[in-house]
């Protein structure tokens, strides 16, 4: 496995039995292994989850720690994890002034007695003067997937609390006491977290060579927007309407999937892009990912467009995706793309302004078409809690530049993001 996998868990294990993670390592330095098991914010809020040497399980033992030659055994009752506990983070710190680089292997083992099991490798040329990793992670989106991080921090384990929103309480003793009697606390104090090293857009992308040339226009976009450490879940909902045929004969559908799937690789923690057709009625697809990107236009559109009928019905698919996401915890991006025919209204302006209780941003695009009716009033609808909603349209979704693109795309989301942050929606 390389830095950035990611999986979803069952197809290795039964989640509903003990699973074992197991961290070993052959290096000359005093090494710590914590398991974090962290809210939706990705924040430490309840610190009896905080599985390490001196706390070796969580309260009812869905988490423990035991010892084991060269290194650390957690165990996992995923099934009876609390629901506030969204991700658990596997961890190697150091106590001392070594660094991770100086290690010489470092091995993780994810299994369940009689099945496969995931192995993971680390040395230390994939680090330099770290002094703490996340190693990986297993987290709930839909179900319990894992991740390989493998991301460092110049600090040790301090620095790791810091990341998490806690921080490391002093012991009241001198530097002599015996490490098993100091406990690190955490404490909710909203710190500013360290910086993870994220595996690069770039290098996510390298399994997909056709969409390699559209790094450098987003990832400019994303550090003018300040945009580069944003979390977020991307959607994307494609008008099959039949004023969509000549499109999906030429190749535009195909080339919005393209152009939007590298914000969800940046964006959410999978890398997939929720995805959903819609005409008179609508119909959520399998996501996109790298993987399965050429084969989000099936080679039957015709038939899925006879299928979900033939003429504009948005309230349908509006309120499709305010379900998927009404209980999101993190900002969801949706890029809604339509050719126009929209009439309703009514009906989609109260969608949109019910909608802008939730942390949903819609982005909506018209490619060539025209009567976009209510779409091209958004930012004059009055009414809502947040500005939740921004409108473009292009003559030719093809012919224009991946700069003037994902500025259009992305010029509204900051701002909604900071508004919805200062009403405390995320």
């Amino acid at each position: 496995m390389i830095r950035g996998w990611k999986d979803k868990l069952e197809k290795y294990v039964n989640l509903n039995e003990d699973i074992c993670v197991d961290m070993q390592i052959c290096g000359n330095a005093d090494y710590d292994f914590c398991c974090f098991g962290v809210d939706q914010s990705e924040k430490l809020s309840d610190d009896r989850y905080m599985v390490f040497y001196n706390q070796r399980q969580s309260p009812d033992g869905e988490l423990s720690l035991e010892d084991i030659n060269g290194g650390v055994r957690f165990k996992l009752q995923l099934s009876k994890l609390p629901e506030k506990i969204n991700r658990l983070i596997f961890t190697l710190s150091i106590d001392g002034t070594q660094t991770v680089g100086e290690m010489q292997s470092l091995t993780t083992k994810v299994y369940q007695a009689g099945k496969e099991s995931i192995d993971l490798e680390l040395t230390g040329k994939d680090f330099s003067n770290e002094r703490a990793v996340i190693v990986i992670e297993i987290y709930r989106k839909d179900t319990w997937r894992i991740g390989f991080v493998a991301g460092g921090f110049d600090g040790g384990l301090s620095a790791l609390l810091k990341h998490f929103g806690g921080e490391e309480v002093k012991d009241e003793n001198t530097d002599d006491t015996p490490k098993e009697t100091k406990k690190p606390e955490a404490t909710n104090t909203g710190s500013e977290s360290v910086p993870v090293k994220k595996v690069s857009l770039e290098k996510k992308l390298e399994k997909a060579p056709h969409l390699v040339s559209l790094v450098k226009p987003l990832v400019f976009e994303l550090k003018k927007k300040n945009l580069e450490t944003t979390v977020a879940r991307v959607g994307l909902v494609l008008d099959i309407s039949g004023s969509m045929s000549q499109r999906f004969k030429n190749g535009t559908v195909q080339e919005i999937v393209n152009k939007t799937l590298p914000l969800a690789v940046q964006f959410d923690d999978d890398g997939e892009l929720d995805f959903w057709y819609y005409g008179t009625t609508a119909r959520r697809m399998k996501s996109v990912n790298l993987d399965n990107y050429t084969e989000a236009v099936p080679a039957d559109w015709k038939r899925l467009m006879m299928e979900l009928g033939g003429r504009n019905n948005e309230p349908t698919v509006l309120k499709m995706v305010v379900d998927a996401y009404k209980n999101t915890k993190i900002p969801a991006y949706v890029l809604f793309i339509t050719d126009g025919g929209v009439n309703n209204k009514k009906e989609i302006q109260n969608i949109i302004t019910q909608a802008s209780h939730l942390p949903i941003f819609w982005q909506f695009v018209g490619v060539g078409g025209q009567n976009y009716g209510i779409l091209e009033r958004l930012d004059t609808m009055t009414g809502r809690y947040v500005d939740n909603a921004g409108f473009f349209a292009l003559d030719d979704f093809k012919k224009v530049s991946n700069e003037e693109l994902y500025a259009r795309l992305l010029e509204e989301f900051p701002k909604w993001l900071e508004d919805i942050r200062k009403k405390g929606m995320i």
